[in-house]
């Protein structure tokens, strides 16, 4: 996919979260984990009048958003099917892309299910398969668009996402691996504005080159005996610059040869610091989808930068 999936993906999973009232961690412990939930045939059975509930309002809110962008994003016609391969497209900038949307989209309905009551299981399960199906008809619109088509390797990270949430919770009963996202505007934009933004909303959106994708872990999480807060992480980043065009070799033939980058910082995990309010815990949930600014070693081109501050 040329342009970036947060972009529209992203923002349909959201208007996704806000219709369905994305609940607090009140399940979650101190520690950061997941209690354990009821069975469907323990005592307190799950609310499967609110679960079908949920399924309903999700699925409306979906097809109405898949109506809506198939009338504005797509701009020609729909012609035939036919498949894409766009691994080498923006250096694999759109594929992170779409494993962080799978990821984010697994996280927030994951917790809309638990407040059903429904099993820890079923609970993840649910959340991964959403993750997953719901970007899987975007893709096939993309297909049948004769600007873009259907691209398997971004099937593959679709599923990234979702496995990558779904392999945690089952494997630690948590989310140790946090992926994260942060944008900077660059000059870039003005050079090619029908492509990387027209305005500085369009530019932040779609100027991959101010685009840094992280990955962020607590040494606390996975030693716990050593003493390291738990909220503070480690986080390592990828980002791309001198991208004008979504091909390298078209941005180097303009006089931009692009180039890699590779970050190590810190960043800080907000649903570990403690919280009694219910508002501060959901705020918490949806700051940790941002990487905080902080001081980062940057390599790129064999040479190793130092940024007091970088976002």
């Amino acid at each position: 996919m040329g342009y970036p999936e947060i972009s529209r993906k992203l923002l349909t999973a959201i208007l996704l979260l806000v219709a369905l009232d994305t609940p607090a961690q009140e399940d979650r412990g101190g520690d950061g984990r997941y209690r354990t939930l009821p069975a469907a045939d323990s005592a307190s059975s799950p609310d499967y009048r609110k679960l079908h509930g949920i399924f309903a309002i999700q699925s409306a809110v979906y097809v109405g958003s898949l109506y809506a962008l198939s009338k504005s994003w797509y701009k020609n016609p729909f012609t035939h099917f036919h498949i894409r391969d766009d691994r080498h497209v923006w250096m694999q900038m759109d594929k992170l892309g779409h494993l962080f949307t799978a990821y984010q989209i697994s996280r927030y309905t994951s917790e809309i299910y638990k407040s059903t009551g429904i099993s820890r299981k079923q609970m993840i399960l649910y959340g991964a398969l959403s993750g997953f199906v719901f970007q899987s008809p975007i893709e096939l619109l993309d297909g049948f668009s004769p600007d873009y088509g259907f691209s398997p390797s971004d099937v593959v990270a679709n599923l990234a996402g979702s496995a990558l949430f779904a392999g945690q919770m089952l494997a630690w009963d948590e989310l140790r691996i946090l992926p994260k996202f942060s944008v900077r505007p660059t000059p870039y934009a003005a050079l090619r504005p029908e492509l990387l933004g027209r305005n500085i909303t369009e530019r932040l959106l779609k100027d991959y080159n101010g685009q840094t994708y992280w990955f962020s872990a607590s040494p606390g999480s996975f030693f716990p005996g050593l003493k390291w807060p738990r909220w503070l992480c480690f986080s390592v980043g990828y980002g791309i610059e001198n991208m004008i065009f979504a091909e390298t070799g078209k941005s180097a033939s303009m006089g931009y040869p692009s180039y890699r980058q590779f970050y190590l910082s810190l960043d800080v995990d907000f649903t570990r610091i403690p919280a009694k309010r219910k508002w501060i815990r959901t705020a918490a949930l949806l700051l940790n989808t941002v990487k905080v600014p902080a001081p980062a070693l940057e390599l790129s081109i064999g040479r190793l930068h130092f940024h007091p501050v970088y976002f």
